[in-house]
């Protein structure tokens, strides 16, 4: 099945970071008022800071792409999400980051460091241990890279050991090239860039023990959310240095 729930962020992030006590405004359908948010485990929950809310675009030529590359299987006690983010760059530099398996820490902040532990990051069956940030129910999470295809910009990996509550976490990133009609008028885009891109990140996990699954899917939201608008961010900012 395609996972119905889907959030959209638009291009041209703005700051995030881990306060000690925060207002959480809502976001489309995803988010509820935050007395009543409880992230696995009861611990903080990180937060993003948009500051420029902007409503989300449709982009009518993703039906095809999420039909192919997001189509995952969901268990009676799991739950999924679908996040969709502009970003104002051509693909070649969005991919140039997201297809670094050893390296997530370059844009998924809330990761301390990352080793190979087999593989050389790049074969399918490649594993990595990551270690992640004081501040949230978990310590390492070991991965396995399920799937890393250049030519149509797809990578995938699932979580398959490690300290944490996030089990049979499985996710699923996918980029595309914005078709010319749809592209953002700023006149702020790369001028070496075509088009701009949609990365479409999908994810299936188990519903932890004592958690229910809409407060998995806010919890696990807000880190993918956070993690593609710090895509976003550094990807724009790779086009910015390579204009003339």
């Amino acid at each position: 099945m395609i996972c119905q729930k889907q959030t959209h962020f638009p291009a041209s992030p703005h700051t995030w970071n881990l306060p000690p006590h925060h207002h959480n405004h809502r976001h489309h359908h995803q988010q509820q008022p935050a007395s009543e948010q409880q992230p696995p485990h009861h611990q903080q929950k990180p937060v993003c800071t948009n500051e420029q809310e902007q409503p989300p675009l449709v982009f009518h030529f993703l039906s095809d792409a999420l039909s192919r590359h997001h189509t995952q299987e969901v268990g009676p006690n799991q739950c999924c999400s679908t996040a969709i983010q502009t970003i104002r760059a051509p693909v070649d530099i969005v991919w140039s980051v997201v297809r670094r398996f050893d390296k997530p820490q370059v844009y998924k902040h809330f990761i301390r460091s990352c080793s190979l532990m087999s593989g050389d990051g790049r074969k399918v069956g490649s594993l990595r241990e990551v270690r992640v940030i004081s501040g949230l129910p978990a310590v390492s999470s070991t991965e396995r890279l399920e799937l890393l295809d250049d030519e149509r910009h797809v990578m995938s990996f699932s979580v398959v050991g490690g300290d944490h509550r996030l089990t049979n976490y499985r996710s699923i990133t996918s980029l595309h090239p914005i078709p010319s009609d749809d592209q953002p008028g700023d006149g702020e885009s790369c001028q070496d860039a075509a088009s701009g891109t949609v990365v479409v990140e999908s994810y299936v996990v188990d519903v932890p023990p004592g958690n229910t699954k809409e407060d998995t899917c806010v919890f696990v939201d807000t880190i993918v959310r956070c993690n593609l608008q710090s895509l976003a961010q550094i990807a724009e900012n790779i086009c910015k240095r390579r204009r003339p």
